[in-house]
């Protein structure tokens, strides 16, 4: 029988709307459950055979984390409101089929972790519109679920200002001055369905800056983000690489894996932005 650590966040997405430990073990695990905030702490994770994470792509990052620190694999239930991270990564929507994966499949993918500082990530990092839009959608959620991802960047673009910035990649400029967003991405799938490109397993990451300009030219930006062309686009500055700095010109917020953290509890800027390569493995169909 195999012994699960099942990490569990209930304030997230529809998390409350099954009990995934009695569906793992009806699958066939011992499983122990943990909250995020304990999985979180040192050593707070004890031995066992696979961890399982349930919760939105805020979830992820900190059993990651655990997975890596503890050599076993990580599996994931998408028990969030827009669940990025499980689409980019093919595992399935549905929580059952999710529990049967995540006990008895014997597949593997080798995946990146990335930073922002100390702290991991999986998905994608930004400046700009990004957070503003998070925090507009924040409270449409409960009514309009991944479609208040859409409204919440509608009204992010229609009021929000570019930050000043300056971005690096491996130690080169890559732009310099007043920009709409800047993206610093791993798997590169973020927002609900926007996403740039990125790949999630090749040691390095993808920043990705769209410069100001006028606002009108904002809804063609979005257009190129939910299809995965905006690095395509005029006025679009991207580079891949293992190190990314980002200089503010003041403090601002980021949107980390659908998460709003302040860029001083990062150490403030210059911020720093680096990967482990292959440091964790998620089981997958």
């Amino acid at each position: 029988m195999r012994e699960i650590v099942l990490i569990t966040n209930p304030g997230s997405g529809s998390a409350g709307e099954a009990d995934v430990a009695e569906l793992l073990r009806a699958a066939g695990a011992e499983v122990e459950e943990l909250s995020i905030e304990a999985a979180a702490e040192d050593g707070g994770v004890p031995d066992c055979d696979r961890i399982v994470v349930s919760g939105g792509d805020g979830s992820i990052a900190v059993a990651a984390e655990a997975s890596r620190a503890r050599g076993v694999e990580l599996a994931v239930i998408p028990t969030g409101t827009a669940n990025d991270f499980a689409e980019r990564m093919g595992l399935p929507a549905d929580v059952e089929e999710a529990a049967e994966l995540a006990t008895g499949g014997e597949r593997s993918r080798a995946l990146d972790l990335a930073r922002a500082g100390s702290r991991a990530f999986v998905n994608v990092a930004s400046l700009g519109l990004s957070p503003a839009a998070a925090e507009a959608a924040d409270e449409l959620k409960e009514s309009l679920g991944a479609l208040a991802y859409t409204v919440g960047a509608m009204r992010a673009g229609a009021q929000a200002d570019p930050i000043r910035c300056r971005v690096e990649c491996g130690g080169d400029e890559l732009y310099e001055g007043d920009a709409w967003q800047v993206m610093i991405g791993c798997t590169g799938a973020f927002g609900g369905g926007s996403q740039i490109d990125a790949d999630a397993d090749d040691g390095r990451l993808d920043a990705v800056v769209i410069e100001g300009g006028p606002r009108a030219a904002l809804a063609k930006r979005a257009v190129g983000l939910r299809s995965g062309t905006v690095e395509d686009q005029k006025g679009v500055h991207s580079a891949r690489c293992s190190a990314i700095t980002v200089e503010l010109g003041e403090p601002q917020e980021l949107n980390i894996d659908g998460e709003l953290v302040g860029s001083d509890s990062l150490g403030g800027s210059p911020l720093e932005f680096g990967v482990e390569a292959q440091a964790l493995r998620l089981v997958v169909p």
